[in-house]
This record gives structure tokens, C-alpha cells and sequence, in this order.
């Protein structure tokens, strides 16, 4: 279903990834509760291609994080839009984002590297896109990958 959120993607020029199970863990990939829609922490990963293996600040600089929670945060909506039968205008908003950043020590700027989410969810649903957040460094992360980002929307009264 094709409808304003999809047309605000195409008009950013971004494609989103095909949606993928989890490999390894148990897990729901989202989960729908009342009117708020749970997506689980997603790689930075392309069609199931895990990328940005590695630290930041040492495999990765600062912009380069930043694509990463970028793919990450793609992947969310990936998920998001399955949830939601395609259609991603069910969302009203979106309430919470949390960044875990695979780091080197001394690299500081945790949320420099997860502002890439953010921005992204702002670009997206302009306004509805403002949320809390969340950005950790992490000493180590699944698969050894910079970046892990999960969500939290809330869903529209009339379409939930």
C-alpha cells in the first residue's frame, strides 16, 4: 500500500530492505501492543548482508557510524512496514529510539554516531519523527557490528 509515508521515502530517494527473520535468538522481530508497535534492535545489514563490521574508532569514523545507524534505522521501518501490512502510515508517531554503538573507549561520541537514526526518523515523518532516545557504547555487539537500533511507534487511533 503506496501512501504518504511511502511517497515521502521516494522523495527522499530511499529504498528500504527486504525484511528479515532473526538468525540466531528466539525472538519476534516486532510486536504490537495496544497502540504501540515494538521494533526489535536491527544490524546495519542489506537484504540480509550484514555490513559495518567493527569498532567505531577504529574500523569506523563518526560519519561512517552514522550511515550505519542509518541502515539500522532502515531496517527498522523494514520491519515496521511488515508489521503493518505495508502500510506505514499507521504510525503516528514515533516514541523511542535506542542506539547501541560497538566503540573503542576512548571514542566518546555515542550520540553523534546515533543521531544517524534520528535524523533519519525526523527526514521521514517530519514532526511525528521527534522522539526519547537512548545511545549507549558497547564493549562488544552480536556479530561484532558497530551498530544495533530497535524503536518504539506509536500507532493511530483510527487505524490501529
Amino acid at each position: 500500500m503506496a501512501g504518504k509515508t511511502d511517497k515521502r521515502l521516494r522523495e527522499l530517494g530511499i529504498e528500504l530492505p527486504a525484511p528479515t527473520q532473526p538468525k540466531v535468538a528466539k525472538i519476534l522481530p516486532t510486536m504490537i501492543v495496544d497502540r504501540l508497535l515494538f521494533v526489535s534492535g536491527m544490524t546495519p545489514q542489506w537484504n540480509g548482508e550484514l555490513r559495518f563490521i567493527g569498532k567505531l574508532g577504529r574500523e569506523f569514523s563518526l560519519e561512517e557510524g552514522q550511515a550505519a545507524a542509518r541502515l539500522c534505522t532502515l531496517n527498522v521501518l523494514t520491519q515496521a512496514r511488515a508489521a503493518l501490512d505495508g502500510d506505514l502510515d499507521r504510525i503516528a508517531r514515533v516514541v523511542n529510539v535506542k542506539g547501541y554503538v560497538n566503540a573503542m573507549p576512548d571514542f566518546t561520541a555515542i550520540p553523534d554516531v546515533v543521531n544517524g537514526a534520528s535524523e533519519l526518523m525526523v527526514e521521514v515523518f517530519g514532526e511525528a519523527g521527534y522522539h526519547t532516545r537512548t545511545a549507549m557504547g558497547n564493549v562488544v555487539m552480536p556479530f561484532d557490528v558497530a551498530l544495533e537500533v530497535e524503536a518504539i511507534f506509536e500507532l493511530r487511533k483510527d487505524l490501529s
